[in-house]
């Protein structure tokens, strides 16, 4: 049991998949405070005099019926800044890498199918008839 265990954890998709977590987890903070201290004042400056920016309040005097569509957008920015840079930084090498080993290996001969044995066999069995 421990065995099957320790060769699913030395695959090597399953340490590629732990190093982007970590690394993915770490490079969050800075874009949360990229897109929090710049993305936000300049989306709030596009929603226009509103304290708010792109909020609205759906009933006035209730503060919990605020629906913020500018944290939304700096949601999604973030989301893509992260994904864009887990992209380029860990994926596209690791591929190309991947590509260059595969390249690196030269294709053997493959196995005779069973109808290339069939048809051996056959050649073989009628060359020894007409000898004997």
């Amino acid at each position: 049991m421990l065995k099957g265990f320790k060769d699913f954890l030395m695959r090597g998709n399953v340490i590629d998949l732990a190093v982007a977590v970590v690394i993915g987890a770490a490079f969050t903070s800075i874009v949360t405070a990229f897109t929090s201290n710049f993305i936000n004042p300049i989306v709030a400056a596009v929603g226009g005099s509103n304290v708010n920016g792109f909020a609205y309040k759906l009933i006035e005097a209730n503060e919990k019926t605020l629906i913020d569509f500018g944290a939304i957008i700096t949601a999604i920015i973030n989301f893509a800044i992260v994904a864009a840079v887990v992209y380029f930084i860990l994926v596209l090498p690791m591929n190309k890498i991947k590509e260059r080993r595969e390249r690196g290996k030269e294709v053997g001969p493959s196995e005779p199918t069973d109808t290339e044995l069939l048809k051996e066999i056959r050649d073989l069995l009628a060359a020894q008839q007409r000898r004997g």
